[in-house]
This record gives C-alpha cells, sequence and structure tokens, in this order.
C-alpha cells in the first residue's frame, strides 16, 4: 500500500489558508484515516481535574504513537485559553542507537453541525522530527477554548467532541483504530462496608471482601494485615481492586474516584486514604501500603473492637475509556 493521500481541502470562510502562529487551517469531508479520540462529557474532563489526556497507542507508518490533549491548555508552557494537542511518539525502546524518524502530521476537530473536519496543521506543511530528545510535538494552541465551547462552529455538541490525527511517516500505512472516552456527569458514589473478624489471627498474605458494585463495574477490598511493598512488618496495607478487570473487552480503561477507611468505631476519627485512578487488565489495584500501623491498631481505641475492625470503600466511576 502507498503512503495515505491527504485528501483535496476547502479553505474555511472564517479560518483562511494562512499561517497563525505556525497553524494552517482547513476543512475535508473526509475523516482521519488513522485515529480518532470521541470525548463525551467532555466538560467533566476539567471538572475532575484530568488537565491532561493521553490516548491508546495506535500504529501508523510502522511506528507507535498516541495523542496527547490538554483540555484548558498546556500549564507547562502557560498556556491559557486554549485546547494543547501533540502528538507523542512511543514504545521506541527498542529502535536503533540515533534513530530519527520524520513524519507529516495533520490533527482533526470534527465539525459535528457540518459533517466535516476542521484540519491544522503545520503552516508550511514540513515534516515534524521525532527523535530520542524529541518525542513529542503539536501545537501549544491548538484551538481558542472560545471557539471550541461556541455551539455555532460544531465541534462541541451535547458536550461531546471528535479529535484525530493522521501520521504520514513510510509508504505503508495502518488500519484505521480509535477510542472513546465517556467522562460520566453527575457520577453517584456508593459505599461498601466490610466487617474483618479475629484480625490478630489472620495469617494469610491478604484477604478479600466481597465483590461489590459501583458504576456497573465490580470492585473488592484487598486487605494485607502485615502489609506489602513499603508498608511490611509494623503496618497494614489496604488496596482498592477491580474485580471484573479480566472480563473487561481489551483496551477498556475505568476511571475512578475512591475513598478507603479503617473506621473508628468508638468516636469517628476514621483513617482515610483519598484517590483517582485508571483500572484496567494490566492495572487492578491502587491503594497505600502504609494505611495504618499496627501501634495504632494495638493501642487506640476504637479501630479494633472485640478483635474486629471496620474498613469502609466509597467509589465514583467518573470515565471509561472503550476501543471504538
Amino acid at each position: 500500500m502507498g503512503s495515505p493521500e491527504f485528501d483535496d481541502l476547502q479553505v474555511i470562510d472564517l479560518l483562511p489558508c494562512v499561517s497563525f502562529a505556525g497553524i494552517e487551517r482547513m476543512v475535508s469531508a473526509t475523516p482521519p484515516a488513522q485515529y480518532v479520540v470521541k470525548i463525551q462529557s467532555y466538560s467533566s474532563l476539567s471538572k475532575n481535574s484530568v488537565g491532561k489526556y493521553e490516548s491508546g497507542v495506535f500504529q501508523a507508518g510502522g511506528y507507535k504513537w498516541k495523542l496527547v490533549l490538554y483540555p484548558n491548555g498546556n500549564k507547562s508552557k502557560n498556556v491559557k485559553d486554549h485546547v494543547s494537542l501533540y502528538l507523542s511518539m512511543v514504545e521506541t525502546s527498542s529502535l536503533p542507537s540515533g534513530w530519527e524518524v520524520h513524519a507529516l502530521v495533520r490533527f482533526f476537530l470534527r465539525d459535528q453541525d457540518k459533517d466535516n473536519y476542521l484540519i491544522i496543521q503545520d503552516a508550511m506543511r514540513e515534516e515534524w522530527h521525532f527523535h530520542g530528545m524529541k518525542l513529542e510535538c503539536g501545537f501549544d494552541q491548538f484551538i481558542p477554548l472560545k471557539t471550541l465551547n461556541d455551539a455555532q462552529n460544531g465541534y462541541l455538541m451535547d458536550d461531546t467532541c471528535v479529535f484525530g490525527a493522521e501520521v504520514s511517516v513510510t509508504k505503508e500505512k495502518s488500519t484505521g483504530q480509535g477510542e472513546n472516552l465517556l467522562m460520566i456527569k453527575g457520577a453517584i458514589s456508593q459505599k461498601h462496608v466490610w466487617k474483618v473478624d479475629n484480625f490478630w489471627k489472620l495469617d494469610k498474605e491478604f484477604y478479600d471482601s466481597k465483590v461489590f458494585m459501583a458504576g456497573n463495574y465490580k470492585w473488592k477490598i484487598r486487605l494485607y494485615p502485615n502489609g506489602k511493598g513499603s508498608g511490611l512488618e509494623g503496618f497494614v496495607s489496604l488496596y482498592l481492586v477491580s474485580a471484573d478487570t479480566d472480563t473487561l473487552p481489551p483496551g477498556t480503561k475505568v476511571f475512578a474516584g475512591f475513598s478507603l477507611r479503617v473506621m473508628d468505631q468508638l468516636q469517628g476519627n476514621n483513617v482515610t486514604g483519598n484517590a483517582n485512578h485508571w483500572f484496567s487488565a494490566s492495572d487492578q489495584q491502587q491503594g497505600w501500603g502504609k494505611f495504618i500501623s499496627h501501634i495504632s491498631l494495638r493501642h487506640l481505641y476504637g479501630y479494633l473492637t472485640n478483635d474486629a475492625c471496620l474498613v469502609e470503600a466509597e467509589v465514583t466511576v467518573l470515565g471509561v475509556l472503550n476501543a471504538l
């Protein structure tokens, strides 16, 4: 197969084909040939403090890539009032010493009203150079937030937007790939309480609670009575575990906010840990190696009553990533 032929383009009436900060903007009826990222409940990215989103890995020209999106601008580069979008080269460790890859790159933003695509690329249509010291290229000011949020432009409709990319490196072209990120509005948290009896008699490496549901996904609490990792000997380690990652479709990730607590059964002075995490088949648990010390359990009244402790999990599923 030959290299991707870039389709015929129209110049946008309101955004003429001229350089603005090194950017050329055009319109095409043809969708991106290689990768699409559809984001639903787009505003929830900001509400849930997701300042940076990295897409799944896709192939083009014999190499592997991902899109890196900053919904409110790349703060490390002091970008304001714009979306920042970059192409990043990944899994390069197997490439020979001194490697360098040149690529023609086009980014896409779908106009859902007119059913076409805004194409944004280097104004001079020059190749971008990727190498060991420069794995990422793109636009700090991809599109103004005001332009994105203006409903008349059609880029953000029903709080959903669609980004895409085409990368032309060699004469080989990969098959189309894509993903769908659904950020959940008004996500509801679910609590589960687990009573652990005969605590000082526990002799296994870890114990799991019963499986419970939160956000239509299965979860369980995992307790290491004698610690795990940094908490070995002298601490209790506590983790939230995704209980159905083995059955999820390939590429699926679940973004959850959660709290784990060892309850103070007398005064309510609970020990609590809070975190956000992307759970997947390859990353099934998240928590703390040093959640509570054995000294606290022995000498502070309330955490153990009649040699039993109460552990609570509160889980909120904030987003789900699936392959298209």
